[in-house]
């Protein structure tokens, strides 16, 4: 009883409270109201005479509401504002004094809340009577919650059924939900050509459009942009600028610049209206263009599917690019046209700023690509050529930037550009001398095509300019040689440059401090000397001694590849070249620091080269001191490298080793030995007590294995020296013997299938071994019928210089008479 009285008393309290508002405000409105029913009389005006008529109703039932409060007070003072706000939305014809002030009571109205919702209050009312009916009988539990949703749904209708003036009022003074309602209204109205030019500049719609984008969220957001791109699509003569001018605030651009980044839709609709917006306007072009991320986003949404978004995109960065600021910034997302337009149509200024700007931007190769491909090479070329000191070195530091990509470099070629470029370094203009350095760094990249070769005499000027240049442009110099001397095609060249004394020019820089100098000529030496025979003619005991020394000293893998490939190609035979070598104490060095495969394929076959020298069969001497000094381990790490080259003269060497085997064993039978020998060292192919060192026995070496998985590969480049090593265990002092065990280590197999796929050589070291290892029958009958097909397909269609030792193989498998015309 005590809570029922409590609630009651609440209720009365704020209901008390409730009249009072509704009091307070038909006091405000009674002097408003009075002064517009005398404008009436003035203006007559009957849309106004409508609205006022309207209002009065209102007025009349909030004055009523006085005595007797409704329980939907709330929507009652809301109606008579939306009434005020209609009444003065039809005033503007009429001279009413005060707007803002009844502007501001209109707001006031439309915004009054009390404790419930007029929501809750709708509901309320719909319960009560609900509740009622049910008590009496007239209504069930499943007729209540119908009636519940037809009165809901009735109330929403009506919020939905809203004419374009009420939507306007909801749009300026509508809270969330109102707002949300009356955009939806006005859109299609918007759509269907129903609200005038007049009407959205008069009530002032796009300022609030706009001052309402920051704030809300997905739909609405999508659905103000639509509105705004079309009133500035559909507004037309003087009203056009003074609908766009309301959107070109930097507050608004920056919250519609970041719809770009948003999804499909908003994206493209936002896309249109700044294009629409920056239509010859200098001013909203530069703003658009400082608004961070805009240019990266337009320049992603121009790559887009969307032919639409694309396409306005790409032309509102075309009209943007009127700006060189811009344009840079374009460049810098990957946008080049802009850029590019620039240097073939701009000014000499910009065409600095653009060339410079290519020189400074971190373009990767794909960026290259695409300034070559779309025209940037041939304006740049003109700069050098014709335009002034600033243009030519702009021109060369841009040039430089993107020189190093193959489409490029044949690009500048083709322009004429090395003539220029040689020219310049020739010049003793001191005015140009800070052009050389660039000049020469893009001489280096172009020489990497072999297209430079065409040009007989560019090597020898290139020669010509070493002495004469700095420390900079002789490192641009020496990697330009390199890259011609290095091409497959370059014999001729190589041999005039040797011709020309290059090697003895060379000589004094591989004692520079500059390492890229030293290296420089290193490299270039090394690849001089690959096929000369008078190279000791040229290098002199203090050139070999410091080559030495650069091997033992460096940390360089890239000198220590070409120091040790320069000693590689000393002529073998000359003893006073090994002397030097072996006093210089290279391959213990070597053998010592080498602990694993070294990881650079250059630097690997340049040891497995200088290893021949001392595995000469010639030589048993320097064969022992090898051996001795660990040339064993080295060459077998050797056949693990990645490189063909590499493995293909480990084999080589260990091939040279294993041919003196045979003579270098002792019989297990001596009775002079006062200690027995360990039957470990006993070797069953060689039928002795072998040893690495002392009898360079491959068995011992543990060479076999590593050998047989050359074979056993995909690559075929060491087949033939593979081969040439494994022959050596079928000499014929050992060849049954030999065949025994390279049965148990499984490599018939592999020797059966370089006979079929091989190159020429390989495949006739390997009919030769098969024919060895076929002497015997049993190994006929293990391997023959896997050998047929393979001994077939090259008898029909292998090389026929290898057609009598396959017939030999053929017979002995009886697949061929001995008798037969094929021998």
């Amino acid at each position: 009883m005590e809570d029922f009285e409590s609630s009651t008393i609440n209720s009365r309290s704020s209901s008390s409270i409730q009249t009072e508002v509704i009091a307070e405000f038909i006091g405000k409105l009674s002097p408003i109201l009075s002064e517009i029913r005398g404008c009436v009389e003035a203006a007559e005006v009957p849309a106004l005479e409508k609205a006022i008529a309207s209002l009065e109703s209102d007025y009349d039932r909030a004055r009523a509401a006085v005595d007797s409060p409704p329980k939907n007070i709330e929507s009652l003072i809301q109606n008579l504002g939306r009434s005020l706000g209609l009444t003065l939305f039809a005033s503007h014809e009429a001279p009413l004094s005060n707007k803002d002030k009844v502007e501001a009571l209109c707001r006031e109205m439309m915004n009054v809340r009390f404790e419930s919702s007029s929501w809750d209050f709708a509901n309320e009312a719909v319960e009560t009577e609900l509740e009622t009916e049910d008590e009496t009988g007239d209504e069930t539990g499943d007729e209540t919650g119908e009636k519940i949703g037809e009165k809901t749904g009735e109330i929403m209708e009506e919020t939905r059924e809203l004419t374009v003036d009420e939507a306007i009022l909801e749009l300026k003074y509508g809270r969330e939900e109102g707002f949300k309602n009356a955009l939806f209204v006005l859109d299609g109205f918007l759509k269907d050509g129903m609200i005038s030019s007049e009407m959205i500049l008069d009530e002032d719609v796009v300022r609030i459009l706009c001052c309402r984008l920051a704030s809300c969220k997905g739909n609405d957001r999508l659905i103000i942009i639509r509105m705004l791109r079309y009133i500035s699509q559909h507004n037309h003569h003087h009203k056009q600028h003074s609908v766009q001018e309301k959107m070109k605030d930097s507050e608004f651009l920056s919250a519609l610049v970041k719809s770009l980044a948003r999804d499909a839709e908003e994206q493209k609709e936002a896309v249109g209206l700044l294009l629409s917006l920056c239509d010859d306007d200098a001013g909203v072009i530069r703003r658009i263009g400082r608004i961070q991320g805009c240019i990266v986003m337009l320049v992603a949404i121009s790559n887009l599917d969307d032919e639409e978004a694309s396409h306005d995109a790409r032309m509102l960065l075309n009209i943007m690019s009127t700006n060189t600021q811009h344009a840079l910034h374009m460049a810098e997302a990957g946008y080049f046209k802009p850029l590019i337009t620039y240097l073939k149509q701009g000014s000499e200024m910009s065409k600095v700023l653009m060339a410079s700007a290519v020189s400074r931007l971190e373009l990767t190769d794909q960026n290259k690509a695409a300034l070559g491909e779309q025209g940037a090479i041939e304006p740049l070329v003109s700069m050098f050529k014709e335009g002034n000191l600033e243009a030519k070195l702009s021109a060369l530091n841009a040039l430089q930037s993107i020189s190093n990509l193959k489409s490029n470099i044949q690009r500048l070629i083709d322009s004429g550009m090395v003539a220029s470029l040689l020219q310049l370094l020739f010049s003793v203009t001191s005015v140009l001398m800070t052009l050389r350095e660039p000049a020469s760094a893009i001489l280096a990249k172009v020489a990497q095509s072999e297209t430079i070769l065409v040009k007989h005499d560019v090597a020898q000027q290139m020669l010509s300019l070493l002495n004469l240049s700095s420390p900079v442009i002789q490192t641009h110099l020496l990697e330009a040689l390199n890259n011609i001397a290095s091409h497959p095609t370059a014999s001729r060249v190589r041999k005039k440059m040797k011709e020309n004394g290059a090697i003895p020019l060379l000589l004094p820089l591989i004692t520079e401090r500059d390492a890229r100098i030293r290296n420089g000529a290193l490299k270039l030496i090394h690849a001089l000397s690959k096929s000369t025979q008078e190279l000791t003619l040229e290098l002199d005991q203090s050139h070999i001694h410091t080559i030495a020394n650069i091997v033992l000293t460096t940390k360089s893998d890239c000198e220590k590849t070409a120091a040790l490939g320069i000693l590689a190609n000393l002529p073998i035979n000359e003893n006073r070249v090994t002397e030097i070598l072996k006093q210089a104490n290279i391959l213990p060095f070597l053998a010592s620091t080498t602990t694993s495969t070294p990881s650079s394929i250059m630097l690997s076959e340049s040891i497995a080269s200088f290893l021949i020298r001392f595995t000469n069969p010639n030589d048993k001497k320097l064969q022992h001191y090898a051996a001795e000094h660990g040339i064993f381990p080295l060459l077998i790490k050797l056949l693990t490298s990645t490189s063909q080259c590499a493995k293909s003269k480990a084999a080589l060497s260990l091939a040279q080793l294993s041919q003196n085997t045979t003579n270098m064993t002792k019989s297990r039978k001596l009775k002079w030995l006062c200690v027995p020998p360990s039957s470990d060292s006993f070797c069953k192919v060689h039928d002795r007590h072998c040893t690495i060192k002392g009898t360079f026995c491959l068995i011992k070496a543990g060479a076999i294995t590593p050998l047989v998985q050359i074979l056993q590969g995909e690559e075929r480049g060491a087949d033939e020296a593979v081969l040439g090593c494994l022959s050596t265990l079928l000499r014929d002092e050992i060849w049954e013997s030999g065949c025994r065990h390279l049965v148990e280590e499984s490599v018939v197999h592999p020797i059966i299938r370089v006979a079929g796929c091989g190159s020429f050589k390989a495949q006739e070291k390997a009919l030769w071994m098969l024919e060895r290892i076929f002497r015997v029958e049993s190994h006929r009958d293990e391997f023959g019928e896997s050998a047929e097909n393979v001994l077939i397909e090259v008898a029909q269609n292998g090389d026929p210089m290898l057609a009598p030792v396959v017939a030999k193989v053929l017979a002995q498998l009886q697949l061929l008479q001995p008798q037969s015309s094929y021998f």
